[in-house]
């Protein structure tokens, strides 16, 4: 019976997210979120990628030791934005951006093989 209740509580916290995630993110936007929307754009789907990689140990389809490369990819292409934008007062330019997509691009293709 704790099983049942216990999943019961995270299928409603899951809901409860899902309907917040995108009004609270759309009506949430910071000065600095729209002052440097191409970094935003990077992080957040290093995030995304983030939650995916550990949803995927949980479902079983990534090991632990998969998702921890998978997750140093993912902080070597944070820390290279971070870089990048030191470079050019705190913006990333078209082509850095479209070069971390891609990163990012060959680390998601990773996910959930």
């Amino acid at each position: 019976m704790m099983k049942l209740e216990k999943a019961m509580a995270i299928a409603l916290f899951s809901v409860v997210l899902a309907g917040i995630g995108p009004v609270g993110s759309a009506v949430a936007d910071t000065p600095w979120q729209k002052a440097h929307p191409r970094r935003e754009e990077v992080n957040g789907r290093l995030a995304h990628q983030n939650h995916r990689i550990h949803q995927e140990v949980r479902e079983g389809e990534l090991t632990r030791r998969q998702a921890g490369r998978l997750h140093r990819e993912d902080h070597r292409i944070r820390q290279e934005e971070r870089d990048m934008a030191g470079q050019n007062g705190s913006h990333i330019t078209r082509l850095e951006h479209r070069t971390l997509n891609q990163q990012e691009n060959a680390v998601s293709r990773q996910i959930g093989r």
